[in-house]
């Protein structure tokens, strides 16, 4: 029997017709995204399900899809599916994270220069009766600089583009090496010395914890007067109260804003400014990009359906049903290596070294790479995924080197990142115990035994007497539960490493204690 195909949301007609072709049964009912109930009742019969934004695959649609075995979103953000009860059901959820690349990257370029005529007030005002030539003096984008914050796949189409515009490019990213700056033609900065040169900047980075609010008043306080401001990433990347007060200043002299911290934006404080432009969420809206993610949706999911193929998939690397017992201990522990080193690493990658040793050399070594590499650079680019990593680590020029071994260590098995930024070497190693919960056994040289939970401290300090009991005492007084507690010394008196798993996320007060403890060299509260 032929897989049957729902499509829930608007698709083009050419997807419809790629599922055909592929002689897969697809029924298209573009409206049923948005009845819920509906949308359970039916959901059974279905062996794949493709959907753009209008469609919320809940718990509860997931709970009723007994066939289900894949999720296609023709559009990058997944956030309306619920990963976690997917994958916990074995469900298969693709993106399209490339297809609308070039039309983010073109409308940031419109709001450039919208901004820099004031094209949208000078035609209000042209279409009004009025003819206000004096009042709308522009400025040039020739020879001026552009700061791009996030230089990935839209990134570097912005900077291509601006370059052909004759203007100097400076990007700050930590995750781009100066290898792949040279080759983009932008000069690798750091954040603060982006602020200071720019005269337009543009944002084109996930929402993370650490790009949450990246533009607020200490930020735009040091940038030039007359500043322009690009947002057509994601809403809450800048604090818009903060820069209406800018506007109003006269510090920043116009914004492009096509993304809100809610959304749909009704009411916003940056409504009414005579220098912003704003535009509902349009980054993606343009008639080829919708084609081109409908039409890789359709492929993607024909191909799993009918061969098995996994493509673009953001929770599941490709592994085959014979392998997967034995690999995807593995697979997690390879993540949670990237993610730990990752979350420590604060300056631009230059090269990953995965070392596999032992039983684990045998195994499919792309999938664990592409899992430690999904580690590592998803604290900074949430959407990343097991199939993407690898090609974003290389558009980013980060050099990834696979070492496998026979066992030569007390561990049957073992895996060992190490991570090379601009500034330092850092490395993690891990293994799978017989009860199949992966263990971090050396960080940075340091043996240790630990397991890691959702909520980790990490800590490095010198090795000197009393520094456990201040550091719990810090703990204990602001009422963080330790619920275990992990240490390792390189030597007497040297240095030394706690990892300790809390019950709940340490705020910024606590970490900023344990920071001004004597002999504290490093703070970083990890999540996993």
């Amino acid at each position: 029997m032929a897989p049957k195909v729902l499509i829930s949301d608007q698709l083009s007609p050419t997807a419809v017709q790629i599922f055909k072709d592929h002689g897969i049964d697809v029924d298209y009912q573009p409206s049923l995204g948005k009845d819920k109930d509906k949308l359970a009742e039916v959901i059974g019969n279905y062996d794949g399900l493709a959907i753009r934004s209008a469609t919320k695959v809940t718990e509860k649609i997931i709970a009723a899809a007994g066939n289900l075995k894949v999720v296609g979103r023709a559009g990058i953000g997944v956030d309306n599916v619920d990963i976690p009860a997917a994958t916990a059901k074995g469900i298969i959820v693709m993106n399209t994270p490339f297809g609308n690349s070039i039309t983010t990257a073109e409308h940031a370029i419109a709001m450039m220069f919208a901004c820099a005529r004031q094209l949208p007030a000078a035609d209000a005002s042209t279409q009004a009766g009025k003819w206000e030539k004096s009042r709308f003096m522009g400025v040039e984008l020739t020879a001026k600089t552009l700061g791009i914050i996030g230089c990935g796949n839209i990134g570097s189409i912005v900077a291509d583009r601006a370059l052909g515009l004759k203007m100097r490019v400076v990007a700050f990213d930590p995750f781009l090496s100066h290898e792949r700056a040279e080759d983009l033609g932008v000069e690798k900065v750091e954040l603060d010395e982006l602020f200071a040169r720019a005269d337009v900047i543009t944002l084109h980075t996930p929402l993370t914890d650490k790009t949450r609010n990246i533009i607020d008043a200490a930020a735009i306080e040091k940038m030039k007067k007359g500043v322009i401001i690009v947002n057509c990433a994601r809403g809450g990347l800048v604090v818009e109260a903060d820069l209406r007060a800018a506007l109003d200043a006269g510090k920043v002299s116009a914004a492009g804003i096509d993304v809100f911290e809610v959304e749909p934006a009704k009411e916003n404080v940056l409504f009414g400014h005579p220098n912003v432009v704003c535009t509902p969420h349009l980054g993606a809206a343009t008639t080829e990009a919708q084609e081109n993610v409908a039409l890789q949706i359709a492929e993607q999911m024909s191909d799993y359906l009918l061969k098995g193929a996994v493509s673009n998939a953001v929770n599941s690397p490709s592994i085959t049903a014979e392998e997967a017992p034995k690999l995807k201990p593995f697979v997690k522990l390879a993540e949670q290596l990237g993610s730990f080193a990752g979350q420590l690493t604060e300056s631009g990658l230059k090269k990953v070294r995965i070392e596999y040793e032992g039983a684990v050399a045998e195994m499919n070594a792309k999938a664990l790479t592409a899992a430690a590499i999904t580690g590592l650079l998803r604290p900074l680019l949430q959407d990343v995924n097991m199939v993407s990593a690898p090609v974003i680590a290389r558009e980013r020029g980060i050099m990834i080197e696979e070492v496998r071994r026979e066992q030569v260590g007390v561990y049957e098995s073992h895996i060992r990142l190490t991570v090379e930024t601009d500034r330092q070497s850092r490395s993690v190693a891990g293994t799978v115990f017989s009860d199949g919960k992966p263990r971090l056994i050396q960080i940075k040289g340091i043996n240790m035994d630990a397991e890691l939970g959702p909520n980790m401290l990490y800590v490095s300090n010198k090795d000197k007497p009393g520094f456990i009991g201040h550091l719990g005492m810090v703990l204990g007084t602001a009422g963080v539960n330790i619920a275990t507690f992990n240490l390792g010394r390189s030597a007497p008196g040297e240095d030394a490493i706690c990892l300790i798993e809390v019950d709940g996320p340490v705020s910024d007060a606590v970490a900023n204690s344990i920071a001004g403890l004597e002999n504290v060299v490093q703070v970083k509260r990890l999540s996993f």
